[in-house]
């Protein structure tokens, strides 16, 4: 149960019978979707009871800490990858007819496969793309031509794959494949039976060990920027990152990334040459040459040239060998060093798919006056500063035609093993006014929404972590030194809130946009949304955004955080 005590100390956004009432709803709620006890057998079909009988799939926060500390080799998770495959009716040979793109990476692994997909699909082939995590809706982590797999086919083929699972777990000891397992062997699934003429295949974390990687014969592989992240598995240097990364390489594929620094780009070239295969570094952006102009993105940020060069690779590479088989042999790319990749010109069809290119969540603006949402799951330092860039680039453009006073909000969250106070340290030169932090949790009410439910970390830690979260940006920001200083920022219009870096803490995503937007966005106006009441000194802060010209509100640190501000803030995904 969640320590209250601690919240009535810190937390000054509602009442704390309120408080403990809304977690208590959101604890119940859960666990109607979070049984313990085995699956239906199959008497209902429909998209929630899928979505719910995977959900028994995720684990226990207290038993996944368990099983951190007692951890196996690695080794050993390709090997059960192999046997939940095979008792699903799968085999590692089928694999090979998807014709696949391998990709993993630190940093832009999920953008640079949205690139690759656009492009591929814009040339008339029917695309599968695997992706994680889903910002609302679990399907969105398997998709066909672009758009999420549709609820009846999820539906349909989630009862295939878990049946045959289900009915050979007693031969088994009773293993089923965990979530992450599951969805990927259901990708597979879905992939084969809907005839895909690729599939894209994103990493979850790492490479050497993902169990992405049972993969034996992708056509190329690919390698985002690299960084520090999910250390507790990779390791904690770059190096290491590098070494696990590297693992998705295969003999006589060729492989491509980014530029890297010097340690890890030796231990991908040794990695390479292990493996028997080829190793290429993208040439920038601007290398490549057009008609005229500039090639034009359809994902905003300067760190998306990073991501794009290594998709017109990906693809270029993968359409030589779907167009010009005998001239693209696996021999071709064999190890000879890490070569250089020659920037050549892109044809009409790559440059429109890099500029069709759609990926909700990264560097995402949505505009609804007066408020404009920057949305971006950055989640690690190096992410982190892209974003800030991006946002206060794109945030200055807006606030130059304004006309009046604007005020900054950012709407933090993030989870797992990630520095928190390294990634806010990074925000805070951009002159918010408000800082308000919440779980990722949409609502605190009493209906289930399954798609987004969290089993692997308890209700406690998500809301401890939002009160160290709010105390590590009143220190950074220098509060407890200088209480009430006056928000006075040089060469910018303005700000209307009387207090610089006010800081506050909600239960839900919903309390949080309700309170920062101020009735004033029609879609959370919504008189079918419920209003969340709060304290009048908490209301008594909002006087700045209400009087406001326009709102900028960047919402970052966890893509579980945007995809829950999402399913509020746009219908599309809210169906």
């Amino acid at each position: 149960m969640v320590q209250f005590s601690r919240v009535w100390s810190h937390c000054s956004v509602f009442t704390a019978l309120r408080l403990q009432r809304s977690w208590l709803n959101f604890i119940q709620g859960s666990l109607r979707c979070s049984s313990t006890k085995a699956a239906p057998r199959f008497t209902r079909m429909e998209y929630q009871d899928a979505v719910c009988t995977l959900n028994t799939l995720q684990t226990n926060a207290s038993v996944l800490e368990q099983v951190r500390r007692e951890r196996g080799p690695p080794q050993h998770q390709l090997q059960d990858m192999k046997s939940f495959l095979q008792r699903a009716g799968l085999t590692v040979e089928e694999l090979d007819h998807l014709n696949i793109i391998h990709v993993t990476g630190t940093k832009g692994k999920g953008s640079t496969c949205a690139f690759t997909e656009q492009i591929l699909r814009s040339y008339g082939f029917r695309t599968g793309f695997y992706s994680s995590p889903h910002l609302v809706q679990v399907r969105e982590r398997i998709r066909i031509n672009g758009q999420p797999i549709s609820k009846e086919l999820f539906t349909k083929y989630f009862w295939q794959v878990y049946g045959r699972l289900d009915e050979t777990k007693d031969a088994h000891g009773g293993l089923m494949p965990a979530y992450f397992r599951f969805l990927t062997i259901l990708a597979f699934h879905i992939f084969l039976q809907e005839k895909v003429d690729l599939a894209v295949i994103e990493v979850g974390i790492g490479g050497a060990y993902d169990c992405t990687n049972i993969i034996r014969r992708p056509w190329v592989c690919g390698i985002s920027s690299l960084g520090i992240d999910h250390t507790s598995i990779l390791g904690d240097t770059i190096e290491k990152i590098a070494w696990q990364k590297g693992g998705i390489f295969k003999p006589g594929v060729p492989a491509f990334t980014v530029k890297q620094p010097e340690g890890p780009l030796t231990v991908l070239q040794q990695r390479a040459e292990e493996m028997g295969c080829s190793l290429s570094v993208c040439p920038d952006l601007s290398e490549y040459p057009v008609d005229e102009g500039i090639l034009r993105l359809g994902l905003a940020g300067q760190h998306q040239c990073i991501n794009a060069t290594l998709a017109l690779q990906l693809s270029h590479s993968w359409l030589q060998r779907r167009c010009l088989p005998d001239k693209h042999l696996p021999s071709a790319a064999v190890f000879s060093g890490v070569t250089q990749a020659k920037a050549f010109r892109p044809s009409p069809v790559i440059v429109k798919g890099l500029s069709d290119t759609v990926w909700p969540g990264r560097t995402q603006t949505l505009r609804r006056s007066p408020i404009t949402y920057y949305l971006d799951g950055a989640h690690t330092t190096g992410s982190m500063l892209a974003c800030a860039r991006w946002f206060n680039e794109a945030a200055a453009q807006r606030e130059s035609m304004a006309g009046g006073p604007v005020v900054r909000v950012l709407l933090f969250n993030a989870t797992g093993e990630r520095d928190c106070a390294a990634m806010l340290k990074l925000l805070v030169p951009y002159n918010f006014d408000f800082a308000v932090f919440c779980p990722n949790i949409t609502e605190t009410i009493d209906t289930c929404n399954a798609d987004q439910q969290n089993f692997n970390v308890s209700v406690e830690n998500m809301l401890t972590r939002c009160l160290d979260n709010q105390q590590s940006w009143r220190l950074l920001t220098g509060q407890g030194e200088k209480p009430g200083a006056e928000l006075l920022i040089s060469g910018t219009l303005p700000r209307v809130a009387e207090r610089r870096n006010d800081t506050l803490v909600f239960p839900c995503i919903l309390s949080a946009l309700q309170w920062i937007t101020q009735g004033r966005d029609s879609v959370l106006a919504d008189p079918g949304k419920r209003v969340i009441p709060v304290k009048p000194s908490v209301a008594a802060k909002a006087s700045a955004l209400r009087d406001a010209t326009e709102i900028h509100v960047l919402i970052a640190g966890s893509l579980h955080l945007v995809g829950g501000a999402l399913k509020h803030l746009d219908p599309v995904f809210s169906s």
